[in-house]
């Protein structure tokens, strides 16, 4: 019996030499075929029965958020005084990474504690982490399930004292 002549570092029998044209041949038929694209478009298409598509109604019906959602920001206020329950100890503003969160105060005199005189939180820079949330110690902060924040200017993020206590106002559309 012979034994197999090595050409190119490759067994040069007829059985290695069919079995690679072959191999060759199913590659280049799957190719020129487009065997593989009309595979992924069955799969596309055996999910596009009715029963498979899920359609949401958005401006309809405001779609359910997850229940750890954080979306826009709000002051809360005291339901007892109507006043906002910040005691201006600048926490929030510490905590925060991004530093958007401005807050100034000034001392009562009578009372001799601080009053909050301007709050401004720059929603355009926020990530929604929730570390300002966190370091309230009387949860006048909040970040809410509001989800709609857009504007058409970066000045309509910036949101001051009043907006933060209003909260936003999303958009009724008629149906």
């Amino acid at each position: 019996m012979r034994a197999p002549v090595r050409m190119f570092g490759l067994l040069s029998s007829p059985f290695c030499l069919l079995s690679s044209f072959r191999q060759f041949m199913g590659k280049l038929l799957k190719k020129i075929f487009l065997v593989d694209l009309f595979q992924g478009l069955s799969v596309t298409f055996r999910y596009q029965q009715p029963k498979y598509i899920y359609t949401e109604r958005y401006p309809e019906e405001r779609p359910k958020v997850a229940e750890r959602y954080r979306g826009a920001p709000r002051l809360n206020i005291n339901p007892d005084n109507g006043e906002t329950l910040c005691i201006s100890c600048n926490l929030c503003a510490l905590a925060c990474p991004e530093a958007l969160i401005v807050v100034t105060s000034e001392r009562n005199e009578t009372t001799k504690r601080k009053e909050l005189t301007t709050f401004t939180y720059d929603t355009s820079r926020c990530m929604f982490c929730g570390l300002c949330e966190d370091a309230c110690p009387v949860d006048a902060l909040e970040l809410t399930q509001d989800f709609e924040m857009a504007t058409y200017t970066r000045e309509g993020q910036i949101w001051d004292r009043q907006m933060l206590e209003e909260g936003p106002r999303p958009t009724q559309y008629k149906c």
